[in-house]
């Protein structure tokens, strides 16, 4: 039976305990806070990075792994399993340069190597399911064909909606305009925000206040899951579980909820969204 390692990068946002669990490989990106750099997931923390976005008043950069970065980590598993397959499994190459510098690094590996790089068309936890999902299948001894054909399956029942707490890091990310941003902070405005079929990020509803945001998320998963009874959910937060305690008690209102994870939004992604951040994974039991 061959054997199929599981790759991915740091922006899936998978909890450590399913990392070990089953084995994943992770590539990590880079944050850079001025002069300071940092391996994402390594030398920050989710925790370490939301107190010091805080207190920073100039935003962080990120920068996508480079090929040899992924050259490096294919190689150690090629030395040791040889003869294995990789699948690698990346954020939505409409937000990174990361699928593309693992795909460069396939042609940069010396000789044959069974390796298989996968567009999530997704971010953080939304993905990072995925690559869950992959680990798991790998680890029944299924070939890469079978993984990816469930993992596509998997892709087209899973929903997602994710809530800003405050539109002030989209717009120093030049997601929105300056005055926009005022605007909607005076208003107490609350984007809820989706990822569509080609990766993209997109605006959903606006609705005024945090309770009412929430609630309607919910509403907007019902009606995307119509008939739908049982349901697994992930849900991510900018390192603040306890956040989420009130929506996933409206949640298990309408549905059964059969699984939840709880994943921390990560810095990479963190940097963009901000934090008091939710996001919500929902897909069928």
């Amino acid at each position: 039976m061959k054997k199929t390692v599981i790759v991915t990068d740091s922006t899936a946002d998978i909890p450590a305990d399913l990392v070990k669990k089953y084995d994943i490989r992770i590539v990590p990106l880079r944050l850079m806070f001025g002069s300071d750099t940092y391996l994402d997931g390594v030398e920050i923390t989710a925790g370490e990075f939301y107190k010091k976005l805080v207190e920073s008043t100039q935003l962080p950069t990120t920068s996508q792994p480079s090929p040899a970065d992924f050259v490096g980590v294919y190689d150690s598993i090629l030395k040791e399993f040889p003869g294995c397959s990789i699948l690698s499994m990346h954020l939505s190459s409409g937000m990174s340069g990361s699928y593309q510098s693992a795909l460069l690094a396939t042609s940069l590996i010396e000789g044959e190597a069974d390796i298989t790089v996968w567009d999530s068309k997704s971010a953080s936890y939304g993905y990072g399911l995925f690559v869950v999902h992959a680990a798991q299948l790998a680890a029944e001894g299924l070939p890469v064909e079978e993984i990816l054909s469930s993992t596509e399956e998997l892709r087209s029942k899973r929903r997602l909606y994710f809530l800003v707490d405050t539109l002030e890091y989209l717009q120093k990310g030049g997601r929105i305009g300056k005055a926009s941003a005022v605007l909607g902070t005076l208003l107490n405005i609350k984007p809820i925000l989706s990822i569509d079929d080609e990766g993209i990020i997109f605006s959903v509803e606006k609705v005024r206040g945090r309770k009412k945001a929430t609630a309607r998320m919910i509403e907007l998963f019902q009606n995307d899951l119509a008939g739908v009874t049982n349901i697994k959910v992930a849900v991510g937060t900018t390192a603040d579980p306890a956040s989420v305690d009130d929506f996933l008690k409206q949640l298990s209102a309408v549905f059964t909820v059969k699984e939840t994870v709880l994943s921390d939004i990560g810095p990479v992604v963190g940097s963009h969204v901000g934090p008091g951040t939710i996001a919500a994974y929902i897909w069928p039991a």
